[in-house]
């Protein structure tokens, strides 16, 4: 069964079956159809006897009580953003993914294994648009990488070029600033000694070995060396908490619009998705967690204008440390109770998938 987190700001034991029933109803008819549904309708589809006029007066209890709204005088009622979190709480039902999405999932995932980490990700974010049609999004961080190689290649007497070859083939590349006077042998020495050393560590963690191991570094390296191996160190983990943000699908938030002020919410919404330091921010919030998190609507100021839902789930990596988030954007009536299970089953097959690479 799929763990989310969030635990519920009412209680069952605060409505009645009967209020539970037709607030069940009018939530179900806005996820699928994203319209409201009057009593009339109401009474006639429930398993119970009511007359419209009951019904009306239940809802008018759940107005009150803040769970639906009339859009329009005289129509019928939706859930408020408050009404669709109660639902999602505390009477959603959450199962596990149907065979075919399960087996799609995995095979897409496992095809990509062969490719970069960002190759599998992409691919992540691309199958989650596809299973969902909504925007498929992952959030990683580019210094997680467990490094194969360690490289200082001198550009000028002033410059050299730190080079870190990952265990998935990524390579990236900083620029440091060498101490005066440093012979072009240290460059090599410095290499030589954190090779050495590496053993399928991220930067981070080959930082912290060295600091802990302090000794190592100043009786084997001469002072400048030292300095070296500290430098190439530091400009590397500067870059510590940079993000890599991958957006898949937002096309698919056209499709099914209803109404003008449906396309507005979607410019809005493109409008969130470009903005990438919210949405890492936002994304970074689900890291914390140890199931699915779900954010509706104006619960984040990220979608406040745009009434726009989040559903994410974090991964992991080979030592179980969290890694970063897979996720699905789209409109507040997305799917929860498809979409959660999906989202979490996405996220242990990556962290199956990252497991493997570095094993």
């Amino acid at each position: 069964m799929t763990q989310f987190v969030h635990p519920p700001a009412l209680s069952l034991s605060t409505i009645d079956e009967r209020s539970r029933e037709i607030f069940r109803r009018i939530v179900e008819n806005y996820l699928s159809h994203g319209e409201p549904l009057g009593s009339r309708n109401i009474s006639r589809i429930i398993p119970m006897t009511l007359s419209p006029a009951s019904v009306r007066n239940v809802m008018s209890d759940l107005e009150q009580a803040g769970l639906i709204f009339a859009p329009h005088i005289s129509a019928g009622r939706m859930p408020t953003e408050k009404g669709l979190r109660f639902f999602v709480d505390a009477m959603m039902e959450v199962g596990d993914p149907t065979g075919d999405e399960r087996a799609t999932i995995e095979a897409q995932v496992k095809a990509a294994a062969g490719r970069s980490l960002d190759g599998v990700l992409a691919e992540a974010s691309s199958l989650l648009s596809g299973l969902s049609r909504g925007a498929g999004v992952v959030l990683a961080s580019k210094t997680n990488t467990r490094l194969k190689h360690v490289e200082f290649v001198m550009l000028d007497p002033a410059r050299a070029l730190v080079v870190l070859v990952g265990e998935d083939g990524q390579v990236e590349n900083r620029i440091l600033a060498l101490p005066p006077g440093l012979p072009a042998s240290a460059l090599t020495e410095a290499t030589n000694f954190l090779n050495a050393r590496l053993d399928g560590r991220t930067i981070s963690e080959l930082r912290t070995d060295l600091e802990e191991h302090r000794s190592q570094l100043t009786d084997e390296l001469d002072e400048l060396t030292a300095r070296l191996v500290e430098a190439g160190l530091a400009v590397s983990v500067g870059s510590e908490g940079a993000r890599q943000l991958i957006v898949r699908g937002q096309a698919n938030l056209l499709e099914d619009l209803r109404a003008q002020e449906d396309l507005e919410r979607i410019r809005l919404l493109f409008a969130d998705l470009e903005t990438q330091k919210e949405v890492i921010e936002l994304l970074s919030r689900a890291e914390n967690a140890d199931g699915v998190r779900i954010f509706i609507g104006s619960e984040n100021k990220l979608f406040s204008l745009s009434g726009s839902s989040l559903i994410a789930a974090p991964f992991r990596d080979s030592r179980q440390q969290i890694v970063g988030v897979v996720g699905i954007i789209g409109p507040t009536r997305l799917n929860y109770a498809r979409i959660v299970p999906m989202v979490d089953f996405t996220a242990r097959v990556v962290s199956d998938m990252m497991r493997k690479r570095e094993s």
